[in-house]
């Protein structure tokens, strides 16, 4: 999963340091985005062939390790 997770870079001069695939100027929020407009995998691919499947995974898995860190409450 290491290897996903490689494909997704951070640039501050790039994208206002949001995170990208590969150093291009998709963003993950952009592949999330299609993913929720009902776009296939397919079809995201078909519309920007610069992207592999490999990077639809690698901000699938992203997104998905953002969400899940553990959170303090301090009462």
């Amino acid at each position: 999963m290491s290897d996903l997770l490689a494909r997704i870079t951070v640039n501050p001069k790039q994208c206002s340091g949001r995170p990208c695939i590969r150093g291009m100027r998709i963003r993950v929020s952009d592949i999330l985005d299609l993913f929720v407009a009902g776009l296939s995998a397919e079809q995201i691919l078909a519309e920007m062939p610069d992207l592999e499947a490999d990077d639809l995974k690698a901000a699938l898995f992203y997104a998905a390790r953002k969400l899940d860190h553990p959170v303090l409450v301090v009462a």
